[in-house]
């Protein structure tokens, strides 16, 4: 959307709100307080009104600008509880290997996409996904090598818990070789995994990662998001990434970035800005890894997982977090993990109380494999869950991913979304990008549409869960609803339904049903507190339309 207001206007990299009066109508506005919205009207950053077609003829007068939004629909920004900004900036311009039908596919992919890179460049690849494959196995080093020409590789399973690295690499840091989580055909997990991390990191500038970093924010803006949480931890991208987005910040229109540092906090010196010390604050790994904790053995491996974390350090980092105002919060996916997190919760309320860890706030990252008793300890504490709709559309039905590490018996009662709001337990819905890509709609359908039926959300809860769920969970209670007084941060969305499209318009002030055999509404423009982040195409726009 262009527009040219009258009164002079702040730059677009201008901190604060933008200033003007923004007449938006003719269009479908979600605002459940006001049932049937077709307009909304803007001043100085703030929603000023909301309401229906006669209302917004009473306020035309005053428009700087009124921009005709000819059947399109207008929601609150989507909110993406759980993102790494710098791995999916890179991830952007790096080869996905999530299509590949074969391992000898993605291995002729990997080649032609090194014969792309300068001489001298690192080779980034990312998505591989074995059970995907015929061959049934992930690749190996000798294969990498053949393919990349003795290039620094670096080729990411999709979970983003293990790797395949080239020979090159293992060169500029042999002891990676004799760290835990190392196997000798090239494939790295656990500590193995994250020196073989370290050494990327070490091979990409200040410049590289700023620009990974804007990437990302733009893109996720282009996805009608307008706030995510960067949920960094040392072992997945540097402290001073933080610093990194406040700069871009401070010059770009971006959208809002919640920091989390996933570090366990000993109560001393805590970081100002940061949110908490929680997030990818790992308690275990991932299922397609093989690494989540389980009680018993995984269906296809002589193995249970791995625990990083016992219920002692749970205890005394939700203490500690607790007593410093700062939330606490962990990745966690398997039963065995859960099982020793909630024991670390039942400890520090016995030392903090319960109600100073429910005014905490604190939450869980993923928590897919739990049963009765832990949603109880959840609803009962306070505590949000924060997790990922898209990792059961891809891997949750039959016959994918969950049921061949885990067997139907346990990978049925799996990311139980109905049982936990049922309980009271706060939703956040989000991405875990670049391990899902950013795409807002398509993680409210796949709640809606879970494989479990009995614990599919409706339209409504799911959209909710993906917006006022996540300012929910960083201590937030006002954000993501269009209302009077709240910051004029949305979305402008082409659901097919806008004039001319030939598609039975959806009834004004609703979401669209999200049909798997419909297209999900497309971003048109993303704004944050009155500023535009993002604009696809022009709408429509009058000065002061009488």
């Amino acid at each position: 959307m262009s527009s040219q207001p009258r009164r002079a206007a702040p730059p677009a990299h201008s901190a604060g709100v933008h200033a003007g009066r923004l007449l938006l109508r003719g269009g479908s506005v979600y605002a459940p307080s006001m049932p049937g919205a077709t307009a909304l009207l803007v001043v100085d950053g703030e929603i000023a009104w909301v309401g229906e077609e006669e209302g917004a003829r009473s306020h035309l007068d005053i428009a700087d600008d009124v921009v005709q939004l000819e059947g399109r629909l207008v929601t609150p920004g989507f909110v993406d509880a759980h993102v790494h900004l710098a791995q999916t900036g890179f991830a952007l311009q790096s080869l996905d290997l999530a299509p590949a039908p074969t391992l000898t596919d993605a291995l002729s992919r990997l080649e032609a996409f090194a014969e792309t890179i300068s001489v001298g460049s690192v080779l980034f690849a990312h998505g591989w996904d074995e059970t995907h494959w015929p061959e049934g196995r992930a690749p190996r080093r000798d294969e990498v090598d053949r393919a990349v020409g003795g290039a620094v590789a670096y080729v990411a399973r999709v979970d983003s818990h293990s790797a395949v690295v080239s020979s090159a690499l293992i060169a500029l840091r042999p002891e990676i070789t004799g760290i835990d989580g190392w196997t000798s055909d090239g494939r790295v997990e656990r500590d193995a995994h994250h020196a073989a991390r370290e050494v990327t990191h070490g091979l990409r500038s200040e410049a590289d990662r700023a620009a990974a970093i804007r990437r990302a924010l733009r893109h996720a803006a282009s996805r009608g998001i307008t706030s995510v949480h960067e949920v960094n931890a040392p072992h997945i991208s540097p402290f001073s990434d933080f610093a990194t987005i406040r700069a871009l910040q401070a010059t770009d229109p971006l959208p809002e970035v919640v920091p989390y540092w996933g570090a366990l906090f000993d109560g001393s010196s805590p970081q100002d800005f940061l949110f908490g010390y929680a997030g990818d604050l790992t308690v275990d790994g991932a299922i397609g890894s093989r690494t989540a904790a389980l009680q018993g053995p995984y269906c296809d491996a002589n193995t249970s997982g791995h625990l990083y974390l016992d219920r002692d350090q749970v205890r005394d980092h939700v203490v500690a977090c607790t007593q410093a105002g700062k939330q606490a919060g962990f990745h966690v996916i398997g039963d065995r993990a859960m099982h020793e997190v909630m024991a670390g919760f039942r400890s520090a309320a016995e030392i903090v109380g319960a109600p100073s860890l429910v005014a905490g706030r604190h939450r869980l990252e993923h928590a897919e494999m739990l049963d009765a008793e832990a949603i109880a300890v959840l609803a009962a504490l306070g505590i949000v869950a924060s997790v990922q709709p898209a990792f059961d559309a891809a891997w949750g039905a039959p016959g994918q991913l969950y049921e061949l590490r885990l067997g139907s018996e346990r990978a049925a009662p799996m990311n139980p979304f109905a049982s936990l709001r049922a309980a009271g337990v706060g939703l956040a819905f989000g991405s875990d990008s670049p391990v899902t890509p950013l795409d807002p709609w398509g993680g409210v359908r796949a709640a809606v549409f879970l494989h479990e039926e009995s614990e599919r959300l409706s339209v409504r809860d799911a959209f909710a869960a993906h917006t006022r769920g996540g300012h929910h969970a960083r201590r937030c209670d006002t954000g993501g609803l269009l209302t009077s007084g709240a910051p004029a941060t949305y979305a402008v969305w082409d659901t097919g339904s806008a004039v001319g499209s030939g598609s039975a318009p959806t009834p004004a002030g609703e979401l669209p049903d999200l049909h798997p055999d419909d297209a999900l509404p497309c971003c048109v423009q993303s704004v944050v507190r009155g500023r535009p982040v993002f604009t696809a195409e022009p709408m429509s726009v009058a000065k002061g339309a009488r």
